[in-house]
């Protein structure tokens, strides 16, 4: 069972495709393009939203893992058997995850949801029921949340604004 605590910082992306899943599970990363990346990748957890190619399973969230770490790399290093694909040379971060888990009950998005990433807390995580349950409605949690994301943003650029 994770051990996902209620500061904690969360960002629920989109698993396009199972053999995404199966990579995040056999390999630990996933990744994101760096052109359509969120503000920080530096979060303490990944949740994996399934879409329609989840077929019994879309339209959820299920499962969890704890982010390692992080680095920038060219997407052909990541998918080696996809050197023709039209994003082969583009930046991509490879985020490092832990075991993935299978979280405590499924989150399911009861109504069409459209986003590309969603940042939340793991209080949120754990006692969402429904994918809607996942944002941050009270000034009290948005506060903590903004808190976070600053001072995630801010650890990712040094003093000269470069990126470490």
């Amino acid at each position: 069972m994770p051990n996902i605590q209620p500061d904690d910082l969360v960002l629920v992306a989109i698993v396009k495709h199972r053999r995404d899943l199966e990579i995040a599970r056999l390999l630990g990363w996933y990744r994101i393009p760096l052109a359509t990346s969120p503000k920080t990748v530096r979060v303490d957890w990944l949740a994996f939203y399934q879409p329609a190619a989840f077929g019994d399973e879309r339209w959820s969230v299920r499962y969890a893992a704890r982010v390692k770490g992080h680095e920038m790399v060219k997407r052909i290093n990541l998918l080696h058997d996809e050197p023709e694909h039209p994003r082969a040379l583009e930046p991509y971060y490879k985020i490092q995850l832990g075991q993935v888990f299978v979280l405590p009950h499924e989150i399911p998005s009861r109504s069409w949801r459209r986003f590309v990433f969603l940042y939340t807390t793991g209080q949120r995580l754990l006692a969402a029921d429904d994918f809607s349950d996942l944002t941050v409605p009270t000034s009290d949690e948005r506060d903590l949340l903004w808190r976070l994301l600053r001072e995630r943003g801010v650890e990712q650029y040094n003093s000269a604004g470069v990126y470490d």
